[in-house]
């Protein structure tokens, strides 16, 4: 989707995109867009979460996904899965490397510890509940704390209502709330994904490029118990039977066809005041690209001739690496273009606009002020505790949060911090039994280390007292001292067992006091300390939410006077943006046009058989053979692989299913193009364009490869 509420026709003649990513009850405000661009169902059809389309749209927690079967069978990406196949993968049944599919329900296997489906049953405004009369009044931690005890109180009643999960989440800089009420379907089973040849072909190498040839798409199947209800992994559990679930397109896409992408995009920054755009692209982004750099490195070095411990880093090493180079693409755009200086304009033309109305100013100037302020405090606190952050040990993180855990038990449900709930308990269980495979003590010792020299070269005065004394950091250390130091507290702990990390979810705060472990005494002696940094970061966060409320309140304000429509910067909640299949006149920099698709001979081009271009046998004599099957398309005289579109999607699009204009599925979101994926801060009409694996794909590897038979007559296919 995309911008305000113009209707901006493309470089191609043809396609028609909107800026946005919006609320699917806000789509009637577009529907004479939707309709030129070639929707051909009723957009106000599109604003009701328990019916087609919606109702088969499902959230996995940081990706998205849908129902594509009556017998809860779900599509999204093989990225999104990808800690799943790795989990179950061992140096001996390599499920990354060689793809897995379950050819009946007794051999699907669970997915990774903590794997959520959320199936979104309604959406509701709350912001008079959040922010009330007496909240209003308030300002800093007292208000945040009011707002937080308003939220618990909303979510506590919402999940009256068992096996369902609820968020209140706030829209406009907090301006406005609205209550997300989910199933929380928590038996997740991974059903098929194809091999890592497919899945991640092309790798680090062409992730945010085109022309772009992978396969990334997976299956995963939720269950729930025999009587229909949410419930933990059981063999007696059944699959889930979804109110609806998308069709297949039978007629594939073409070039200038209408799709939409309905998934839920994780955050956009686009309604953010000019300080926050200097500070993120002057040292956020620069500090984050260079230290994610050195974590792969380290991480690289140590696993290289162990399988076992790097597939327990395999997702982890994946992440980093997508958002490495999403970072630094935004760099690269952020310096060849204007953008802070359109952005200060713009921020000027707000101020210009208030203060030329009494009432106006009465109402935003000194909140404009204020905001400008704060941010920068907040951002100066930021950067001095950097190396501080990264400084902490991972088994240290693990301590501070199942001390706080024991801590927390000890109050009346409703007054625990929001996180340490009873109802986050589950999420606590899944994390400490998951560890193991994604945890070895030689990686971590080796990233302890190069923290530790980063934070022990600064001034003693920059250095955190409270966290030099706990973790027995002392001046001037060299590097031996520090690897003693850090093998001391390896050799000191238990939280590398996973039986003690559990044991230790039901624990008093007695009970750590008396433990001897390193890591957790470090904890229980950082505890106050911990506690004093939060409620002065909340004090501030408090204040900062009052005013960019303000902020956000002048600006809605400030774009309606001028006739535009405002959709509010993605939040992890459901979302709907529509645009058309489009290459592109000027996709790289000699010049050369992308086209719309790309087909089975780039991956045959690509193929070097080994590394990130290590095609499958069967998949590329089945190419040779040209077993097209049904999914040839004559104009290309191949089968599609990837597709561009218009699509205004950003991370957590991924596995956002792609329906066309009759609401059919026609494939899955799955990544960008690197010139383009600074439109998380400032859209770009000309350039941005969404990648897709095409659904034609997904079913010839399915069928010519991987013979997955079974899934495709579950999908109407056979």
């Amino acid at each position: 989707m995309k911008k305000s509420l113009l209707v901006l026709a493309l470089t191609s003649g043809f396609a028609l995109a909107d800026e946005g990513m919006w609320m699917p009850q806000q789509l009637p405000e577009i529907a004479s867009e939707l309709k030129a661009a070639g929707l051909e169902l009723d957009p106000a059809n599109l604003t009701k979460l328990t019916e087609f389309p919606m109702a088969a749209i499902v959230s996995l927690g940081g990706c998205s996904a849908s129902f594509v079967s009556p017998q809860g069978l779900v599509a999204t990406n093989h990225h999104c899965v990808y800690n799943s196949i790795a989990h179950n993968s061992t140096a001996e049944n390599d499920l990354l490397k060689n793809g897995f599919l379950a050819k009946t329900l007794a051999e699907e296997v669970p997915a990774a510890p903590g794997s959520r489906i959320f199936v979104t049953k309604a959406v509701d405004k709350v912001t008079e509940r959040v922010i009330d009369a007496k909240t209003a009044k308030l300002t800093g931690k007292k208000r945040l704390d009011a707002i937080e005890a308003n939220q618990k109180a909303i979510v506590a009643d919402c999940e009256q209502d068992a096996g369902h999960r609820c968020t209140v989440a706030a829209f406009y800089g907090s301006l406005e709330y609205y209550l997300i009420k989910q199933l929380e379907i928590k038996d997740v089973r991974l059903v098929h994904a194809p091999a890592e040849g497919v899945g991640k072909f092309g790798g680090d190498t062409d992730n945010w490029m085109w022309p772009r040839h992978t396969g990334d798409y997976s299956f995963l199947r939720a269950y729930v118990s025999p009587d229909g209800k949410s419930a933990d992994f059981h063999k007696d559990n059944v699959p889930y039977t979804p109110d609806f679930h998308l069709k297949l397109a039978k007629d594939g896409l073409k070039e200038g066809d209408f799709v939409m992408a309905l998934g839920y995009p994780g955050r956009t920054n686009r309604h953010r005041l000019p300080s926050e755009v200097a500070d993120t692209f002057d040292w956020s982004y620069p500090t984050t690209v260079q230290y994610l750099g050195e974590l792969l490195e380290i991480i690289g070095r140590e696993t290289a001739n162990d399988r076992d411990a790097a597939l327990k880093y395999a997702s982890r090493v994946a992440g980093l690496n997508n958002v490495l180079k999403n970072r630094q693409g935004m760099l690269d755009s952020y310096a060849e273009s204007d953008f802070l200086q359109r952005k200060q304009a713009e921020h000027q033309a707000l101020k210009d606009w208030v203060n030329s109305d009494r009432a106006n100013k009465q109402a935003y100037a000194k909140d404009l002020a204020a905001i400008e302020k704060l941010l920068e405090q907040q951002q100066s606190e930021g950067r001095s505790n950097f190396l501080l952050a990264n400084a902490a040990p991972r088994l240290l993180g693990t301590a501070r949060s199942l001390y706080r855990l024991a801590n927390e038990s000890t109050k009346p449900d409703a007054e625990r911090k929001a996180g340490f709930q009873q109802r986050d308990l589950p999420r606590f269980q899944a994390f400490m039994a998951g560890m193991d495979r994604t945890f070895d003590v030689r990686v971590e010792k080796a990233m302890d280390l190069h923290n530790l020299k980063k934070y022990v070269a600064q001034p003693k005065k920059q250095r955190n007292a409270d966290f030099d004394k706990a973790m027995g950091i002392q001046d001037n250390m060299t590097e031996a001292a520090l690897v003693a130091l850090i093998d001391s507290w390896y050799a000191n702990t238990k939280l590398t067992d996973q039986a003690e990390r559990l044991a230790l979810l039901s624990a008093s705060p007695q009970d750590f006091a008396g433990k001897q472990d390193a890591f957790i005494k470090a904890a229980v002696a950082l505890y106050k300390a911990d506690l004093k940094r939060e409620a002065e970061q909340e004090e501030l966060a408090g204040k900062i939410q009052q005013a960019y409320a303000s902020y956000m309140r002048a600006k809605i304000a400030f774009m309606q006077s001028q006739g535009k429509a405002v959709y509010p910067d993605a939040n992890s909640t459901l979302r709907v943006t529509y645009g058309n299949v489009t290459g592109r006149a000027h996709g790289n920099e000699d010049g050369n046009a992308w086209a719309a698709f790309t087909t089975l001979r780039g991956i045959t081009a690509k193929a070097t058989g080994e590394g990130e271009f290590n095609a499958p046998q069967n998949q590329l004599e089945a190419i040779k053979a040209k077993n097209y099957g049904p999914y040839a398309v004559t104009a290309l005289n191949s089968v599609p692989v990837n597709y561009l579109a218009t699509l205004d999607i950003t991370g957590g699009n991924s596995g956002s299913a792609i329906l066309n204009s009759k609401g059919e599925f026609v494939g899955l979101a799955f990544d960008g193009t690197l010139d383009s994926i600074i439109s998380d801060w400032d859209f770009n009409l000309t350039n941005t364009r969404s990648i897709q694996v095409d659904l034609r794909f997904m079913l010839w590897q399915m069928q010519q490869v991987d013979k997955a038979d079974n899934l495709l007559q579950e999908m109407g296919v056979q």
